[in-house]
């Protein structure tokens, strides 16, 4: 799979669990794709939000490892 295929594997992911992250006030705005890692910038109310580790890790990142091959971790950049 190319880092382009991937990325937008991850961006479709994303959109289906935006309605989520909206429902509480937030987002999240891919950044990069790079060696298997995601970069991700969590806006509105999940940017400062103290849960926002539980909703990248347990949340954004599971659906990502298990539905797009070669994902290995999500990273949040500020």
């Amino acid at each position: 799979m190319t880092n382009t295929e991937q990325f937008e594997q991850v961006k479709e992911v994303l959109d289906k669990l935006r309605p989520f992250l909206l429902r509480d006030g937030g987002d999240c705005e891919l950044i990069d794709v790079e060696d298997g890692v995601v970069k991700l910038r969590l806006l509105g109310a999940c940017g400062s939000c103290p849960s926002s580790t539980i909703t990248l890790k347990a949340g954004i990142e599971r659906a990502l490892l298990e539905e797009v091959p070669g994902i290995v971790e999500v990273e949040q950049v500020f």
